[in-house]
């Protein structure tokens, strides 16, 4: 029964995300489709059993007067057994939601994220995030969203799980808008440190998840980008991973 219950909450809020509510004043919004392959490095492989893997992404966002929505959902190996690398041999779908809520304080906001990955294995985790959200931009073309929130998980494989409250996370989501040689460019970076984990959840109380992007926004439809994905003490496996994503994005 959890298990539909999460996996209902998770496709209300990438719905919500990728949606506009009709009841509020609409002031921007974006969506787009990219194609991106992340490529492990040798010593993660190695270290993490990781492979290398092809994801196919529908992402959108919107900002209303209340407040803000942003979402995605990801294919990842989506020709999973074609191959020949064993250890990544599962289909996976991963799905993202959050919103801001603005409250009586400027450029603070109620903020709620709602995370689940999947995989044909039948493997199942949903990660659910509540707390502050603050947004910040600059006349320089700099902005910054940062949030502290308590940290809700639930995860289903073979052989164990867990559900429950694992400790609090401290994140944000930052980026810089610029030109050069002529061309629109941005970097980018979302980070996110999960601390007081409990021990049923992970052996290591304080793990970290992101990654460093830089953006070539060719033409207003079509943007190229280049990530640095890295991870400590999460994604399954106890050590560093890094590796880079290659992307190509039809923006609408």
């Amino acid at each position: 029964m959890m298990n539909k219950l999460n996996t209902l909450a998770v496709a209300g809020a990438a719905a919500l995300a990728l949606s506009a509510p009709v009841s509020a004043e609409y002031l921007y919004g974006f969506g787009s489709v990219s194609a991106n392959y992340l490529d492990w490095t040798d010593k993660t492989e190695e270290r993490a059993g990781k492979g290398d893997f092809l994801f196919l992404e529908a992402e959108g966002g919107a900002g209303f007067t209340w407040g803000d929505v942003y979402g995605f959902i990801d294919l990842e190996n989506p020709f999973a057994g074609s191959g020949h690398d064993d250890a990544n041999k599962d289909t996976r779908t991963a799905i993202k939601g959050n919103v801001g809520i603005n409250t009586p304080v400027d450029n603070v906001q109620l903020f709620a994220q709602v995370y689940n990955l999947a995989d044909s294995s039948g493997y199942n985790v949903v990660n659910q995030k509540y707390g502050l959200r603050y947004t910040l931009f600059t006349e320089s073309g700099f902005w910054a969203k940062p949030f502290i929130a308590t940290h809700y998980a639930h995860n289903s494989y073979d052989g164990g799980g867990f559900a429950g409250l694992t400790g609090g996370t401290i994140g944000w989501v930052a980026g810089y808008d610029f030109q050069a040689a002529g061309q629109k460019f941005s970097v980018s970076n979302w980070h996110e440190t999960d601390f007081a984990r409990d021990e049923a959840y992970n052996e290591d109380s304080v793990g970290h998840d992101g990654a460093i992007a830089l953006w070539w926004h060719a033409t207003d439809n079509l943007t190229a980008g280049l990530q640095y994905r890295y991870s400590h003490n999460n994604l399954g496996s106890a050590t560093y991973q890094d590796g880079m994503i290659y992307t190509v994005k039809y923006n609408f």
